[in-house]
This record gives C-alpha cells, structure tokens and sequence, in this order.
C-alpha cells in the first residue's frame, strides 16, 4: 500500500489511532531489544519505532497484529511483538511496516506477567524483505518468552492433552511427551512428588487457541467440520505464534488447519476369564414419567428424543461390554416397577439382544437411599444366579451425601464360587456447603475428602459382616469413588486389603476419567484377596473420556457408543 498525502492527512486530522506516517528516519530498534530478556520489556511505558513484518491478522478475534523482524542476533530475546491498531487500518500478512508506538505489557491473568504490546501511533510501509521462517520447536523450549509473539512449527511430540474449553472458548489443551495426568492419580496428596508432576504439567502444558476471545464460537478455523478429536491423540505439523493472555500461560494462536491422529476402539478390549463383571457410570440416566412424557427431568435428557438416543448410547456400550454382571451408577432413583428408569433399561438391553434378552435387575425393594441417583446391579440371568438378597448400607455419611453402596451375591453355574458385587457411588469433589474437615485443603482432592474417607472406612467394615449372608469372602468393590488412585479414600481401602485390580492385571497406565486437560481414575475395581487369586484381566474401553462433549447425545449424537457417558466402563475377567 502506498502512503499518499491525502491518506496522511485524513489520519492525522482524525487525532487519535494509528495514523500511516510518511517515511522518517527515527531510531530503530530490533524488536528484541523491546522484547528484553525478562518477563516484562525495558521500554515499558516508552515510545519506541520498530521495522518489522506482519506475520498474522488477528484484530477480529484479539485486537491487533503480530509483526516479526529478521532477528538481534539474541536467542534469549523474541523478535516479534503483539501491535495494537484499527481494524479499519489496511494491512496484511507479508507485509512490512514502520510502526512508532508505546509499550505495554497487557495483563495475562492473576499471574502478574503480560504480553508485551505496542499500542501503535504512526504506522508506515516500507520495502519488502526476506521474510523470517518459522522456529522449528521439537520439545518444551527452555524459554517460551524467548519466542512470544513468534511463528513456530512444531512437526511432532504434541499429544491432545484435553477438549474441555473447546466449545466455549475454541481452545485446546495439548502437551509435550504425553498426557497430562492428574498429580493425585500418581502420587499420594500433599507429597513432594504431587508436587513434582505439578510443575512437569505445568511445563508440558500448552493451549492451543482459536485466535478469538469470543465465547461459544460455535467452529474454529482450525478444525475441519466432521474432525475426529480425542485426547491422547498425536498432532501433527502444530503451527501458530506463541501468545500469553487470559491466564499467564503461554498458548499458540493456530494460524493452519490442526492434523490430529486419533482413532476409536471400535471394540471393548479383551480380558481372559469365563466371569466377566463391568462398572459403568451412566450419566444421569433418567427416563421422565416411563411413558414418554416428563420432560425435563432433575438431571440428564431434557427431552424424549434426548432420553432416546442416550438409552441408543447406554445400550449399545452395555451390550457391547458382553458381561456377566455390571454395577451402574447415576441411575434415577424411581424404584423398580414398570416404567422406572432400570426397568426401562434392562427391557431395552433385552429388546436389543434378541429372543432369549436374559438381562434382570437387583431389586433392593427401594431405593438404594433417598439421593436422586442412585448404583444399581444388572445381571445375566442366563450365566449367573444371585445368592440371597441383596444388602444395602444405609448409614451416613451413606444417604444424604455419598450414595448407598448396594451388595448382591452371585455365583456362575450350581457349583461356582459365589461372589460379591458391591455398587458404589461416593461424594463428588464439588465443593458446595462443604465446610470443616470437608473444606478444599488445597492438596489436590477437593472438598467433601473426609466424608469419602469416612466412606470408605464405613464400607469395608461393613464388607467384614458379610451383609449378603452368603458366606462368601471373595468380593469386588465397583464403581465411582469420585477420588484418584493416590488419594487417601482409595488408600485406605488399599490398606484394608482392597487390591487395584488393574495393578494386579499388570494394566500399565489405566484411566477412565479426563478433567481439565488431566487425566486419572475416578472409577475403580478393589478386589478382595480372594477375588484377586481368581481374577484373569482387566480393562477400560476408552470410548467416553477421550471423546468431546459435543459427541454425545446431547451434541452432535455421533451414532455407536461414543460418549455414552463422560467415564469410561471398565471389564474385569475371573476364574468363574
């Protein structure tokens, strides 16, 4: 674009905004020499001219330009800068500008740092030069301010870390090397190896944005319409410039389309062993009045056509999983008769077998408990037969808070073992009304910990009464304790006997829960020493966690079991 006086003249008679300035010859400075080699540029607050070239437009999404110069020479410095100016000003990427201007650090956060910023006041064309290449990054950099405001490339070693602001915000969560684990699924709270994978996320971390702060952008340019997104996925060809804004972190504003290698288990992995028992959380799995109507419920669909197509979901994950005996939870707890929510389930997962549907509900009478969800206990009538009655622990903290475990003993053929299967659903980590030792003491399990503890201490004393009746010692403790492998009410389950029926199966890294980036294990299988001898596999099919929300029912509706729910099922195989 050319500057001619009448341009310059109807932009300085505007008085305010970046005007185009005809050619002078002011001081120049490398724009690392603006960037400094702190967090925080020595020209702060300082008018200050730089020569460089636009590398992306984002005034729409975020208000200005980046612009890149051919470098100082510097590794510790960035040679590129964030420029605040008019929409309406004409300029496009390949293009290179005069532009004067102060320097502001715009706040990212409560963190304290800032993107370095030029609020431009006189912006100039000058001649084309070899435009700078994309920094190549193939690790965490030692510096991510040593390239803000940089193009760079990263070809390989970005996994999908987590989708949880991508409706929202139109961001990504990615890392280097691998997922992002929750601190409390590998190491005991408060510890000083929670305290270590703490800041190894921190440093793999790295946001991947849309170059927009608008909310619920409905798509992102970044991803093709129908684009398969699954945390653990590998990215491929990652490009963007590195930018710090919203929470202090660093993020790449993409500038191409993201090429994701992700694929489904079509299939639920094998586990040896004739028993196979499975623990599902469903959702929210509420049905309205049972006869159509009803709509919306407490929790779950808000429609017919909703309760419809995740029931389509439910029942092909449950009927896919080919077990035994399975323990539900976040069932709506209507009770057993027609039309409640079990029953309208294990008439589905009948209607979906076939001629000869064996699949039965443990009828606890009510219940379990007065919460609006509850566990439940399915079962294959056709392979396994219940012993006795089924048990319930109606005693706080079980009731008002965690839900009532439910306990059915079973055995496989006249002359199996029997065993027990123990439905379970504890107090979630959200932390309202919570106060006392329930209170969030900032070590990573959230609020309402001491009531899981109590929980779990309450469990397995009652586990030692044998509440069945049935005799029997061997026992699964199934379900969503709403608390990660290290912390403290699965460890004392742990030191009661309890054993991680994945730790005993050799399962190297399982999860069934990602949160925030973060991935872990809500949902958890705790065998009794005796249930471990007899235990032969054991597994999560990964259909829900890694999925987005958009998958499910309520969302796009992708057919087949994809996000079923938001906690993937786990199948467990045993000597019968």
């Amino acid at each position: 674009m050319r500057c001619t006086p009448s341009l310059l003249a109807l932009a300085l008679a505007a008085g305010s905004g970046a005007a185009w300035a005809a050619p002078s010859k002011p001081v120049v400075l490398p724009v690392g020499s603006v960037q400094g080699t702190a967090d925080r540029s020595p020209y702060e607050g300082r008018t200050v001219t730089i020569e460089a070239v636009v590398t992306a437009d984002m005034r729409e999404g975020l208000g200005g330009i980046y612009v890149q110069d051919a470098g100082d020479g510097n590794d510790a410095t960035s040679d590129a800068l964030f420029v605040q100016l008019p929409t309406d000003q004409q300029v496009q990427a390949g293009q290179w500008l005069r532009i004067t201007g102060t320097v502001q650090e715009l706040a990212a956060g409560k963190s304290g740092q800032g993107l370095t910023t030029l609020q431009a006041q006189t912006v100039s064309p000058i001649a084309a030069r070899p435009a700078p290449a994309p920094v190549v990054v193939n690790a965490v950099p030692a510096s991510w301010e040593a390239l803000e405001g940089m193009q760079v490339r990263i070809p390989s070693g970005l996994t999908l870390a987590g989708q949880d602001q991508l409706t929202r915000h139109g961001e990504l969560t990615a890392a280097f090397g691998g997922r992002l684990w929750q601190p409390s699924e590998v190491a005991a709270a408060g510890s000083p190896e929670q305290a270590a994978v703490i800041a190894d996320n921190d440093r793999r971390r790295l946001r991947l944005d849309d170059a927009s702060g608008k909310r619920e952008p409905g798509s992102v340019s970044y991803l093709g319409a129908d684009q398969l997104l699954r945390s653990g996925a590998a990215l491929r060809d990652v490009q963007g410039i590195v930018d710090q804004r919203y929470d202090g972190g660093y993020r790449l504003q993409l500038t191409a389309p993201l090429q994701v290698d992700a694929q489904r288990p079509q299939q639920p992995p094998e586990v040896a062993g004739g028993l196979r028992i499975a623990a599902f959380n469903l959702e929210n799995y509420f049905n309205g009045d049972g006869k159509g109507g009803g709509y919306p419920t407490l929790r779950g669909a808000k429609t017919a056509e909703q309760q419809a197509a995740q029931q389509a979901k439910l029942v092909t994950t449950i009927g896919s999983l080919d077990a035994d005996v399975a323990a539900l939870m976040e069932l709506e707890n209507d009770g057993y008769g027609p039309g409640s929510a079990i029953d309208q389930l294990v008439r589905a997962l009948n209607a979906a077998q076939g001629k000869g549907g064996d699949w039965r509900f443990v009828d606890a009478g009510k219940g379990p408990g007065d919460n609006p969800i509850r566990v439940g206990i399915i079962y294959r009538a056709s392979k396994v037969s219940t012993v006795g009655k089924p048990a319930v622990l109606e005693q706080e903290p079980f009731g008002e808070r965690s839900r009532v475990p439910l306990a059915q003993a079973f055995r496989m053929g006249r002359k199996g073992t029997p065993f027990v299967v123990v439905a379970n659903h504890f107090k979630s980590k959200g932390c309202s009304e919570a106060g006392g030792a329930d209170a969030d003491r900032g070590d990573g399990q959230g609020c309402w910990n001491a009531t899981r503890v109590e929980s779990a201490r309450l469990l397995h004393s009652w586990l030692q009464g044998d509440p069945t009746g049935s005799g029997s010692r061997d026992a699964v403790l199934l379900g969503d304790f709403n608390a990660y492998a290290m912390e403290d009410p699965i460890r004392t389950l742990n030191a009661h006997g309890w054993q991680d029926a994945f730790k005993v199966a050799g399962v190297q890294q399982p999860y069934s829960y990602v949160y925030n980036g973060l991935t872990g294990r809500l949902d958890h299988a705790l065998l009794s020493p005796g249930m471990a001898a007899r235990l032969k596999g054991a597994a999560e099919w990964h259909i829900n966690a890694d999925e987005g929300d958009e998958v499910g029912y309520q969302g796009r509706n992708v057919p087949g079991p994809w996000r079923s729910s938001d906690h993937d099922p786990l199948l467990l195989g045993f000597e019968p």
